[in-house]
């Protein structure tokens, strides 16, 4: 087997992962860069090579979480979200985990190996999340309105329908009297 075979074949036991991360809501915006830069730098030590990031972004979560921290239970209703996507041997993944998991400005993360239809087109969480509120600003906004008008119209038409059969009835009762 030639040299420049060994290096492919090395390649394709590296398998593609991503690993999904809240970093605490108690961190300093400026400090948040700081925190990722850690995450991808033990990527790197540890023999990963960065494909795609998505940076961390503050956010609302959709539920409570509880994070024991200084004996305490904390609870919180906020984070910043981000991702990295890598490409490391299988080995090195426990090494990265390990090292992620002893990060205390995590609220919590998770690492997961990605299938080739995933690796093909990274989810952008925080894209997804901007779009969504202009759908909602630029489309929805407007239908909540005609609906509104379109409901008055309808109970307006319905009330002058009313009145107009009330003064029917009400006129021929004026002149008998």
């Amino acid at each position: 087997m030639s040299e420049e075979t060994m290096p492919a074949a090395e390649a394709a036991e590296r398998n593609n992962y991503e690993l999904a991360f809240h970093v605490l809501p108690t961190v300093a915006e400026g400090e948040v860069s700081g925190v990722f830069d850690t995450i991808k730098a033990l990527i790197t030590t540890n023999g990963g090579e960065l494909v795609d990031e998505e940076a961390p972004e503050r956010f609302e979560l959709a539920y409570e979480v509880v994070k024991h921290i200084d004996g305490k239970n904390r609870k919180f209703t906020s984070a910043y979200f981000g991702w990295v996507r890598f490409s490391v041997e299988a080995e090195a993944i426990e090494a990265i985990t390990g090292g992620v998991s002893e990060n205390a400005n995590l609220l919590r993360h998770m690492v997961l190996k990605l299938t080739k239809a995933e690796e093909v087109d990274a989810f952008r969480f925080h894209e997804a999340l901007e779009s969504e509120k202009m759908v909602q600003d630029v489309e929805e906004a407007p239908k909540a309105k005609k609906e509104e008008t379109k409901e008055v119209e309808e109970k307006s038409e319905v009330a002058t329908e009313k009145v107009e059969a009330e003064e029917k009835t009400e006129e021929p009762e004026k002149k008998e009297a």
